[in-house]
């Protein structure tokens, strides 16, 4: 009884731009490509020190090595990325982002670099245990009510969790819609950051947060004692991460495509993730990410 949501990469075909890597941007430096991220998403990104670190960052420096230019890294809002990569400002957005309808609208995706698991974090001492103590199911195993109504929930703004979770409770989403889908009854708030929300499930203005399984490890590690993960099979949703870029420059497109394929089959990419995941496990830590 979860959501499980394919996401398959699709990259449209649209006229390029004149230059190979830049964006249509003619005064950009050809040398150097841009990636927009939100540095508040561990292990995927996250600021460390005076820079950036992380599964993304990690990664969008062996694409960028690979293509023989330099990378840079601009810590923006979520909620901005996709816009932002869509008119030309940054090369490329890369931070934990799942591919939907919606998104391939504006943007572009790469192939899938990494798989992301949905979770829910409650209190330490919630009588949540499981999704059966959320939703009523009916005999597929569908929900079809919220056990309380009166349920608050926790997510990043503009992430795919609030996409999920603003959805209505038929869908697996915490709100009341119409037959149009208009929100009758928002039981949804929104957060800058995972951590900002965790925050507020600490202090009780939301009753659990939802949110990608590797931060959510981050944010319980660091706030040890006070909240948790729920266990067993209680995932909220399975997705796949990719890289976006303009729908105007289709060459970049390939180029990351290529070299995300090589990186693959040379082993980097998942060495990347054992880095972070793995050490995350094993030292029972985790790190700061977007």
């Amino acid at each position: 009884m979860k959501k499980i949501i394919s996401l398959f990469l699709v990259a449209l075909m649209a006229f390029g731009c004149v230059s190979v890597f830049a964006s249509c941007d003619s005064g950009k430096d050809e040398n150097v490509l841009t990636m927009a991220t939100n540095a508040e998403f561990p292990p995927y990104e996250f600021k460390e020190g005076d820079g950036y670190a992380g599964i993304d960052v990690e990664i969008a420096q062996a694409i960028a090595k690979r293509l023989g230019k330099e990378l840079k890294i601009v810590d923006i809002e979520f909620g901005s990325i996709i816009g932002g990569v869509q008119t030309g400002k940054y090369d490329f957005g890369m931070a934990g982002l799942t591919v939907t309808d919606e998104r391939k609208e504006s943007v572009n995706f790469s192939q899938t670099y990494a798989t992301g698991v949905q979770v829910i974090i409650v209190k330490k001492d919630s009588a949540i245990q499981s999704l059966d103590d959320i939703f009523d199911f009916n005999e597929e195993g569908d929900p079809v009510a919220l056990k309380n109504i009166d349920i608050k929930v926790g997510v990043q703004q503009d992430t795919t969790g609030d996409i999920y979770c603003s959805d209505d409770v038929t869908k697996w989403g915490f709100n009341t819609c119409d037959a149009e889908g208009v929100v009758k009854i928002d039981r949804i708030t929104r957060y800058p950051s995972g951590a900002d929300a965790v925050e507020g499930l600490k202090s009780g203005k939301v009753d659990m947060v939802v949110i990608d399984n590797e931060p959510a490890k981050s944010f319980v590690a660091a706030n040890e004692g006070a909240v948790r993960i729920l266990e067993g099979d209680n995932e909220y949703a399975v997705e796949d991460y990719a890289i976006c870029v303009s729908k105007s420059n289709t060459q970049l497109l390939k180029d990351i495509n290529e070299a995300l394929t090589a990186l693959k089959s040379e082993g980097v990419i998942d060495k990347i993730i054992a880095k972070y995941i793995n050490a995350g496990e094993t030292e029972g830590e985790g790190e700061a990410t977007e």
